[in-house]
């Protein structure tokens, strides 16, 4: 049964919830609830309490309040300085809000009364001492509920009010009061507080066992820190040096023993005293110890003494390397000038050149030609500038860079450290390792170099430091400008002949346990396996091809018990199988719309197959070969400029309307890029128009530009040497390319006839043979 329908003002709650029975006080500074107090005040000091949904609106409508609540009484009203009203309230009875008669200046609600709904009385008084039992063993486990406070609910009679009273003691959600609130049915209000209770005595209990165990922890800590004390005062008094007390001993005497500056010193040392107040099991003990490991184990100041010999450096740079003649006498000056200036400074030496041209043997050599250790970091890859710099302490597993790591294993201050591959350096979200590498290798700088990881400042300025590349262009432009290039274009025929007796193949007999009277290789079989086997720059595959020979003479010593195997010209496909390339012409004969060029790689010279075919169409122009922007860019300017001068090169000047054209370069899968194939492009072209081959023993490389002139390329060298190992024996070549004709060995240029060109008519002259023209 419920009451009649009565008007009040309504004061919305944020964070808290009034039960009836409940007196409390209430800090109130809103617009409409301060006017809905004053409403309450100048009636019977009854206002109704309802609880917002949402803590954090400051302007609730309607549907932001639930719509049951606690009719409260106004005891007592107090005005702060701050212009809030503090007020004491005592809930009277549970309400719900039927209907809103004004929102404006203030909340005015109609609200019905709701009473308590009994069951068997059995059943309550069993529910209440369930409930009362739960509540005990909850005050015992809560430090927040007095003994008092329990004694004081025990006296509670009636169980509507008993439950109601127990709930606001109770540290709950909103929510979960909100539901109790609205629970008018008594036994299931008992039962729903008796499953609340169960639920926050099994978290206060957890809470209590989680308490304990940081206790003992901590007990534990502080009994292991007193133990420790003890054993160092005792170790003390016994003159032992045993535990982390002998440890900071030999420590100290290491870095007293040591030759770091004394800045460095002071740093070890301060250092020091915090590893010895550390305790040993902290995860701070054993970075303090790594980093003093670090400090002593850096090279501070020994060093070896140089012996620059200029005619000892010559013959271990010839014993190690056959040809380089320039890059060895450049490494002579290089070393004169040191030995005048009496110190290992100056430019930055970057050896490039293709793969297995012998860059970082070179270094070796170096190093070993003036008596110095020498220590190798790889590049490749790198894209973290902490890789350089090293990374700071505060991270776990912070180290030093790869320079401070190679000086540990170099340790000396004056190494030879080979920076390899240095073009192949990235960057990413992690930052610039080129860019870190400008301090390292700037004379002007690395006297001071810094690292992450030391912090302390470290001289670099007596390392002699040689870079090598494959490509210059992947070479940032400021570390570029920091260093000396030293070309490396790769070997003749000759060069590799010689370099596969007396270096390559008594290598590879001694790793394949052979001795030299076990095999023996004539010379023109070494001379077939160079021409028809590989096709690079370098040796590398060389030295592949003679392990396959040894491995193939083990085989036949063993299993058929062979004294001595002789590889010669005709037994060498035998073993090796099938040539891999053909030696000789390109083309085995004159051919339209087929022209030779000549590109520069990475991995050294090659040679260019460019085809050109026309077809019925309307002037639409195809470029396939993955070609690159740069070299499709040629194709076009070819193009036009053919277009311009039809007439004149006795092409139909309506070609562009009745044919389409399409360009490929072969091999497909690879990408090709740059301008050298230029003029290639047109003169196939031309061939393909006019019907007039190209002869084959023709290549050629330049640069094209709309009015037919041929600009200079790079590279020539090593397009010299792929064209030489090719078979061709004439190169078209730019003009102003002449001054690079001496670059190129001797044994090379006279197998070769330079064929140099202005503009585009001369090149045609002299690549095309006579032929019928095909498109009059």
């Amino acid at each position: 049964m419920t009451k009649e329908t009565i008007q009040l003002p309504l004061l919305p709650l944020r964070g808290l919830l009034v039960f009836p029975s409940m007196v409390l006080h209430l800090d109130v500074g809103r617009d409409k609830s301060v006017a809905a107090l004053e409403k309450a005040m100048m009636d019977d000091q009854i206002i109704f309490l309802a609880a917002q949904k949402k803590v954090n609106l400051d302007e609730p409508e309607p549907e932001d309040i639930y719509h049951i609540g606690t009719a409260a009484k106004v005891n007592q009203m107090l005005k702060l300085p701050n212009g809030t009203l503090r007020v004491l309230i005592e809930g009277l009875y549970r309400g719900e809000i039927t209907r809103y008669t004004e929102q404006d200046e203030l909340f005015q609600v109609e609200i019905t009364e709701m009473e308590d709904v009994h069951s068997d009385p059995n059943e309550e008084e069993a529910l209440m001492r369930s409930l009362m039992e739960q509540f005990e063993q909850y005050t015992k486990l809560s430090r927040k509920i007095s003994q008092e406070t329990f004694a004081t609910v025990s006296d509670i009679d009636d169980a509507g009010r008993l439950a109601d009273i127990i709930t606001s003691h109770l540290s709950l959600k909103i929510k979960d009061k909100q539901e109790l609130l609205e629970i008018q049915k008594i036994k299931q209000r008992l039962q729903y507080l008796i499953r609340i209770i169960s639920n926050e005595q099994k978290v206060l209990d957890l809470e209590n066992k989680i308490g304990k165990r940081v206790k003992n922890s901590m007990e534990k800590t502080q009994k292991e820190y007193y133990l420790r004390e003890q054993l160092k005062a005792i170790q003390k008094e016994l003159g032992e040096n045993d535990g982390k007390t002998g440890e900071v001993g030999q420590l100290q005497e290491k870095i007293e023993q040591s030759d770091m500056p004394e800045s460095v010193r002071k740093v070890a040392e301060k250092e020091l005293g915090r590893y010895e107040q550390v305790p040993q099991s902290s995860a701070e003990s054993s970075v303090i110890r790594n980093y003093l490991e670090w400090l002593l184990a850096l090279p501070w100041t020994e060093k070896t003494r140089d012996a620059i010999e200029i005619e000892q450096a010559e013959k271990i740079l010839d014993e190690d390397h056959y040809g380089l003649d320039k890059v060895k006498e450049r490494i002579l000056e290089y070393l004169a000038v040191q030995k005048l200036t009496n110190s290992i400074r100056g430019p930055i030496l970057c050896l490039v050149g293709p793969p297995g041209v012998g860059k970082t043997s070179l270094a070796k050599s170096i190093a070993r030609s003036i008596n110095r250790k020498f220590v190798r970091a790889s590049l490749g890859g790198v894209r973290d500038e902490a890789e350089i710099r090293g990374h700071r302490r505060t991270y776990i597993g912070a180290m030093p860079g790869r320079i401070i790591q190679g000086m540990k294993k170099a340790g000396t201050i004056n190494p030879v450290f080979l920076l390899d591959e240095i073009d192949k350096m990235s960057n990413d979200f992690r930052g610039d390792p080129s860019s870190a590498m400008l301090e390292v290798l700037d004379p002007e700088q690395n006297s001071n170099f810094s690292d992450h990881f030391i912090e302390e400042t470290y001289d670099l300025s007596n390392v002699l430091f040689i870079a090598t590349a494959n490509y210059v262009t992947n070479i940032p432009g400021p570390l570029l400008d920091r260093m000396e290039l030293i070309s490396i274009a790769g070997y003749t025929e000759v060069e590799k002949l010689h370099i596969a007796k007396e270096h390559l193949l008594p290598k590879q007999l001694k790793e394949n346990g052979l001795k030299k009277s076990n095999l023996q290789i004539r010379d023109e079989a070494l001379l077939k396996l160079v021409r028809t086997y590989t096709r690079e720059a370098g040796v590398r595959n060389l030295e592949r091809q003679l392990a396959t020979l040894c491995r193939k003479a083990a085989k036949l010593i063993i299993g058929e018990e062979k004294k001595r195997v002789i590889v010669t010209e005709k037994s060498l496909e035998e073993l090796l199988g099938k040539p891999l390339y053909r030696y000789g012409m390109m083309e085995r004969e004159d051919q339209v719309g087929a022209a030779t060029g000549l590109a520069y790689t990475s991995a050294g010279g090659d040679t260019l197959s460019i085809e050109v075919s026309h077809y019925p169409g309307k002037g639409k122009l195809t470029l396939t070969g993955k070609l690159g922007d740069v070299m499709q860019e040629s194709a076009k300017a070819a193009f036009s400029y053919i277009r311009s001068r039809a007439e004149e090169l006795n092409i139909n000047p309506s070609f562009h309307e009745i044919y389409d054209i399409h360009i490929h370069v072969p091999e497909g899968a690879t990408p090709k890029d740059g301008p050298s194939a230029g003029i290639t492009m047109a003169t196939a072209l031309v061939s393909a128009l006019t019907g007039r081959p190209v002869k084959k023993e023709v290549a050629m490389t330049g640069e094209i530009t709309l009015r037919g002139r041929v600009l200079p390329i790079g590279g020539l060298k090593e397009k010299s040497l792929s064209a030489h190992r090719a078979g061709i024996s004439t190169i078209i070549i730019p003009a102003d390319n002449e001054k690079d004709i001496d670059d190129i060995p001797e044994s090379v240029r006279a197998g070769l006839t330079f064929i140099k060109v202005n503009h585009l008519d001369q090149v045609l002259k002299h690549a095309l043979a006579v032929g019928k023209n095909e498109n009059n």
